[in-house]
């Protein structure tokens, strides 16, 4: 009686270890993402809906998305971030240039994909850039020529003595884009001015300032500024001074030209890189910054309501 006893207790600890194996073979076939936003606007919202499309083509079912937006709060990216941590998941993606840096903070172990950054080296404080990372952290930048955008202020107002650089100071990217541009206008003999707001209490008066100095406006690839292109146009508009913008988005809502990216083709690319690492074909540190195409394009209500004939070689948003 003991030894059927011995018997049938060893098949229940074997019956066991074989249920066990097969639950975490499913659970390996299971992929929890999450998914940290800044801020609500068309830009990102578009990276992030084109990564979900891109890696539910290469997954389907497999992959959960854990979505979560930070309202614009940089300190929310962290907690956000933190809770994608304690849960375990399998891969973060983090749009726009805070939530990559909170991610990164959070940890070294899970695999981190930015979208919507500009610059990684600016980022994370990265010395040495060599298009690679190297830790846990990889991704999509969306920078545009900086000099090309440059030129297109000197194209399209070719008798403009004064560009006011217009963006937001928390935001490390656009310190980068701004200084870059300014750099390169200055070189042509163009005075630039810096008008920086710290968020949306402030955007008006400094956007009035940058009107009443500026012959045009340039506004970076700049979330606090996307998220409020109404009131930026409003006081442009009324101060009959033009802005060119750093993305298609902005352009949209209060400029007249852009030389952007599609950003849902950014976070498309991005997808695809997540089901790369996911499904164990690449390694997050070997991965360089993917870039996506670049497209010349104008704001056609904008353009009329300056009375601002389009420049020829761009198209209309």
């Amino acid at each position: 009686m003991k030894k059927i006893l011995v018997v049938l207790l060893i098949a229940l600890c074997v019956l066991a270890a074989f249920v066990g194996c097969s639950k975490k073979e499913a659970k390996a076939d299971t992929y929890k993402v999450g998914i940290v936003q800044l801020v609500q606007h068309v830009a990102l919202d578009a990276a992030t809906q084109g990564f979900k499309d891109a890696l539910k083509a290469e997954l389907g079912d497999k992959v959960v998305f854990d979505e979560q937006n930070a309202s614009g709060e940089i300190n929310n990216c962290a907690t956000i971030v933190n809770g994608f941590v304690s849960s375990n998941v399998n891969l973060i993606m983090a749009n726009a240039t805070p939530a990559v840096q909170a991610a990164a903070s959070a940890t070294s172990t899970i695999p981190v994909l930015g979208t919507s950054v500009t610059h990684y080296a600016v980022a994370l404080d990265i010395d040495k850039w060599t298009g690679t990372v190297g830790t846990n952290v990889s991704g999509t930048s969306d920078l545009a020529p900086l000099d090309e955008q440059a030129k297109m202020i000197q194209e399209w107002f070719p008798n403009a003595k004064k560009v006011g650089l217009l963006f937001c100071s928390a935001e490390a990217n656009s310190i980068f884009q701004v200084e870059e541009v300014e750099a390169h206008l200055n070189k042509a003999g163009i005075q630039t001015k810096k008008f920086s707001f710290t968020d949306t209490n402030d955007i008006a008066s400094v956007t009035q300032k940058a009107a009443d100095w500026s012959d045009v406006v340039y506004i970076p690839t700049d979330n606090t500024a996307a998220s409020n292109t109404e009131a930026i146009a409003n006081i442009l508009i009324a101060s009959k001074t033009p802005a060119i913008c750093g993305e298609e988005g902005i352009c949209k809502g209060c400029g007249v030209a852009t030389l952007s990216i599609s950003y849902y083709d950014l976070g498309v690319t991005t997808g695809k890189m997540a089901a790369k690492i996911l499904k164990g074909e690449a390694k997050v540190s070997e991965m360089p910054i993917e870039f996506a195409p670049v497209t010349k394009k104008f704001n056609a209500d904008m353009c009329k309501t300056f009375g601002i004939t389009p420049v020829a070689g761009y198209e209309a948003i």
